[in-house]
Parts: structure tokens; sequence; C-alpha cells
């Protein structure tokens, strides 16, 4: 539920925004200095701990920009070392078949820079990675990556600058790898019927049969 005060707004955003945190000084003044460790982690290279930790995760969440700002986070995932380390500052990512949309390369090519974070499912330990980012499609490159499903088109490198192993706080706290804590399978919406109720306006003889066989179809090609 809204805030009263934000009730009548034109939006309920743009009636937050309105006083919000505007500068770093006023952002301390409600937090307390980080530790010391908390501080200091940052490395600009892979150690041998964090190229193992690459080698253990099987999906990584990819943070981008456009040149107008607009942010975008997606999901990458294979199988469990499919993030290829090229030497201690830089990785490459091998493009899987998705939707096409390309939103990711898109936005590397207009900024050249990304953000990682990589997961290893069952774990808390979470590695994050930030730099330098370009879209290659070298094929000696590609060819020493894994296949995500059919043989890469393009590469995501990443030139690293910045890499820091995150606090596991968050994946403990949301119990996600704990299935006493898991949701009923019947709780949430379906795939298909988040994307039906998405394009019922825009495709109104579209049914949830025919999105359901979409995306059947879509994961068979996928892996072919």
């Amino acid at each position: 539920m809204a805030p009263a005060s934000v009730t009548t707004a034109t939006s309920i955003f743009d009636a937050l925004d309105a006083d919000a945190i505007r500068d770093d000084d006023a952002l301390r003044a409600v937090y307390a200095e980080p530790s010391p460790a908390a501080a200091s982690k940052v490395m600009d290279r892979l150690t041998d701990q964090t190229r193992r930790l690459v080698a253990c995760s099987s999906l990584v969440l990819v943070a981008s920009a456009s040149a107008e700002g607009h942010c975008d986070v997606t999901p990458r995932g294979g199988p469990t070392g499919f993030v290829s380390v090229l030497d201690d500052r830089t990785l490459a990512i091998p493009d899987a078949t998705g939707n096409r949309r390309l939103d990711t390369l898109h936005n590397v090519i207009a900024t050249g820079r990304a953000g990682l974070l990589f997961v290893i499912p069952g774990r808390t330990t979470t590695l994050r990675v930030n730099g330098r980012a370009c879209v290659s499609t070298n094929a000696e490159l590609l060819s020493q990556l894994t296949p995500v499903g059919k043989p890469p088109v393009s590469a995501l490198v990443v030139g690293i600058e910045e890499v820091y192993p995150h606090c596991p706080k968050a994946l403990m706290r949301s119990g996600a790898w704990q299935p006493e804590k898991w949701l009923a399978t019947d709780a949430q919406p379906s795939s298909a019927e988040v994307t039906l109720a998405q394009l019922r306006s825009l495709m109104p003889e579209l049914t949830l049969e025919h999105v359901v066989q979409a995306e059947v179809e879509s994961i068979t090609q996928r892996y072919e």
C-alpha cells in the first residue's frame, strides 16, 4: 500500500522521488561506514580462488546499460564452468540461442561496459565482476568456448577492472537453496501465463495453449 502522503500524486514513484536522497553525503549519513575488509577486498584481477568460483558457476547475471542509461539485467546459464577464463583479467561468455532481442549485446556495443554476478546453485557464495566489455566474433576464440546449446555466434568478453566476493546474506535470507522454504508450484503464474498477459492487448487471438506450445518449441530448438 502506498504511503498516505503520496496517494494523490500523479505516480507513487514521482512522489517518493521528490524527497529522495540526492548526494553521497546524505546517503552516508543514514548508514554506518563499511568494515575495512568490505571496503578493501576488491581487486582488479582474478586470484586462484576466484578463478575456481568462476569455474564452479553455472549461472551468471549480466548487467548492462544503454547509452541513454536504461539498465538491464539478464541471466546466462550453461554447464558448470561455461564462462571461460582467458587470463586473470579477461572472461568470455559464449552467446546462447535465445529470443534474439540482443538487449545486452546492444548495450555493450553502445557503452563498452558490463557487470557480472556469478552464482553457484546450492551455495551462498557469489562473485561480482565489473569492467570493460565487447562483443567478439573471433573464430579462434569461439572455437575455444563451451557451447550452450548451439555453437556460439558471438561471445561477450569482459576486461576485468573489479572483482568482489559478495556477502552471502541475500541468498541466506532468501532461502533460495532450501526446498523447505520454496513456494508451492502453483503459487506463482506460469511463464506462459505471464507472457500471455503481456501480449494479450497486442495479440487478442493468442491463447495460453499457443504460448505453451511456442515455449516448448523454443526450448527444444535451442538445444538442437
